[in-house]
């Protein structure tokens, strides 16, 4: 018998397109002799649709005009998917497994993984803890230094501290010298992330990061090889290989890594053996740092003598056609219809 599976994407997060392109990835290769399949979409305002099409790309379809209002219902007892077709009694279908293709805030964040925690389904990816701790890049560094993988220094700034200007900027500068990277304290893919090489641009930078979230993140800038490992399983991990980016812009923004056709990823990174081994040990120690599960991606830095920065953590990574995470393990063997199937085993609460 096909277990049922809840395929939810789009959301209310700045990538919602991006979870578009990744769900259409999810949905091409997932086993449909596995599963039956119910993908429901969270349009930007918050409304969740079953889509009953046949056209899997929802890049381009019409699901938003077509689904049908359903909702996961948070009873225990149900276990089940809610469709609510008008005027007609509710439908309710029952739901094995949960597959969050979410990608930033109310996504991967701890927040609909509490809902699937109260409904008592087991779902692919981290818990709660982990998925906040995660997204949350000042909480990510103070939990991952106690494992003391070494990471950037950085300066954390509230809004509310915006009020004297020259005080955050004293701060700041009597922390480490320019340049800055300053970044939204929550909110994924790069969005809000910004240089200053001078007072003007940082206090523009903590603008623009101020759009995004309440914390801002003010870093050293650490110059290096961008790379990324992926991780896979629960509590006895395996970690793929080392890939690199190399972005087409100064810095590897959102522009970067969706817009950007000049922007290159390679799954095997050109770096000393030993250096590649340390990046996945480095990478396993993140991820039982933030208590992980099941998937996730590691991002460092390599300097040029050879130093090893961790960078951020992502615990819902990218499923579009350029995404590193199914690319690292297709590289390692694991063609992209399997990975979703292990994931899918892997999935618990």
């Amino acid at each position: 018998m096909k277990e049922s599976v809840l395929l939810l994407f789009g959301g209310q997060s700045s990538e919602h397109e991006v979870s578009l392109k990744s769900v259409t990835t999810v949905m091409k290769h997932i086993d449909h002799s596995k599963f039956e399949v119910y993908p429901v979409g969270i349009t930007k305002e918050g409304r969740w649709l079953l889509y009953t099409g046949n056209n899997p790309d929802f890049t381009c379809n019409r699901w938003q005009e077509v689904g049908i209002p359903a909702v996961l219902s948070p009873d225990a007892t149900q276990r089940s998917l809610v469709v609510l077709k008008e005027e007609e009694v509710p439908v309710y279908i029952k739901i094995d497994k949960i597959f969050p293709v979410l990608h930033g805030r109310n996504g991967e964040d701890g927040t609909v993984q509490g809902l699937f925690e109260l409904a008592q389904i087991p779902f692919v990816g981290c818990g709660v803890l982990a998925s906040a701790v995660s997204m949350d890049k000042a909480f990510t560094k103070i939990v991952v230094k106690e494992k003391g993988v070494p990471q950037a220094n950085f300066v954390l700034v509230y809004e509310r501290e915006l009020k004297d200007e020259e005080a955050v900027v004293s701060k700041i500068e009597a922390a480490f010298p320019y340049p800055y990277f300053i970044k939204p304290a929550n909110a994924g893919s790069s969005v809000g992330i910004s240089k200053a090489t001078n007072k003007a641009e940082l206090l523009a930078g903590l603008k623009l990061a101020f759009e995004h979230d309440c914390k801002v993140l003010v870093e050293e800038t650490i110059v290096g090889r961008e790379v990324e490992t992926a991780v896979l399983g629960n509590g006895d991990v395996e970690v793929s290989g080392v890939g690199e980016i190399f972005s087409a812009a100064e810095f590897y923004d959102y522009d970067g890594k969706y817009n950007n056709p000049d922007s290159k990823t390679v799954v095997d990174a050109d770096l000393d053996p030993a250096i590649k081994e340390q990046i996945r040990r480095y990478a396993k120690d993140v991820f039982e740092a933030v208590e992980g599960k099941g998937i996730s991606r590691v991002d460092f830095f390599v300097k040029e003598d050879g130093g090893i920065i961790f960078n951020e953590i992502n615990t819902l990574p990218g499923f579009t056609s350029i995404s590193m995470y199914p690319m690292l393990w297709r590289a390692a063997g694991i063609e992209t219809k399997d990975l979703i199937t292990r994931l899918l085993d892997l999935a618990c609460l």
